[in-house]
């Protein structure tokens, strides 16, 4: 009886994931009039116009383009200055990565809203606002802290032992970061690094706030432009939503491993 309790749980938790899914995804199939008068029943026809049209009449490739170059140059610049301050942590006396730590935890601390005007104020000065640069510091500096957390918990739990073994070796501390630290790391680091992939490819607040040029926009920022202030195009947004989600599920399905031994490393000692 428990164990059709916790099926009967699951079924429905997957059905309230599963459900309005579908219904965007049958969406991109509708017109427009066929979405408002049957908005979550089947198409009459699997056409793929939407699809067509978003590409030819938008500059969806662009913003595509631009979504991928900000995501992947942001994951991967956070994942390394975050690796080297979570060793660093690791290496430390005891009350100074104490100290270093609670520097970077408090930066998880201040909510984004908070710092909207001194953060554009700034990025105002260093003739950053519309361009891909800016918005990839601000990314960077924004998620450093919540990945300086998980690094640092992940490699705590790796015995100093081997550090110390392979600086006897004649190793220094590049070297010991490479050799021991990012190797043991990877598991963690490939939970990280889609952690920090879905953050920064859904992001909307800073793309809102410092990108107003077409050429520079990203998806979610390019999917405002299907709401209207009397009517909202719905077939063309849910084709957006559907075209943005695509890559996150990609990686979520490839890499759905490495996140999950990810998030369980170093739960266990012993």
């Amino acid at each position: 009886m428990d164990r059709l309790g916790k099926r009967v749980l699951l079924f429905i938790y997957a059905a309230i994931i599963i459900i309005p899914m579908l219904t965007v995804f049958f969406s991109t199939f509708k017109t427009t009039s066929q979405m408002y008068e049957n908005p979550i029943g089947l198409p009459e026809s699997f056409n793929f116009s939407n699809y067509v049209q978003i590409f030819n009449e938008t500059a969806m490739a662009t913003y595509f383009k631009n979504s991928v170059i900000v995501t992947l140059v942001s994951v991967t610049f956070t994942l390394f200055f975050a690796s080297l301050i979570a060793y660093a942590i690791t290496r430390m006396n005891k009350w100074m990565g104490g100290l270093l730590f609670g520097l970077f935890t408090l930066g998880m601390m201040v909510p984004a809203q908070v710092n909207m005007i001194p953060l554009y104020s700034l990025i105002y000065r260093l003739d950053l606002t519309n361009t891909l640069s800016g918005l990839m510091i601000v990314n960077i500096s924004v998620t450093l802290p919540v990945a300086v957390f998980i690094l640092t918990g992940f490699m705590k739990t790796i015995p100093k032992e081997l550090f110390e073994a392979c600086t006897i070796d004649g190793a220094n501390n590049w070297q010991v970061y490479r050799r021991i630290a990012l190797p043991l790391s990877l598991p963690s680091l490939s939970a990280t690094a889609i952690f920090l992939f879905v953050m920064h490819w859904n992001d909307l607040l800073y793309p809102l706030l410092f990108i107003t040029k077409d050429e520079y926009k990203t998806l979610p920022l390019a999917l405002l432009e299907f709401q209207g202030q009397y009517m909202t195009n719905f077939p063309m947004l849910f084709t957006g939503v559907m075209i943005a989600s695509a890559p996150m599920i990609i990686a979520y399905v490839f890499l759905q491993r490495y996140f999950i031994a990810g998030m369980t490393a170093g739960s266990v000692k012993g």
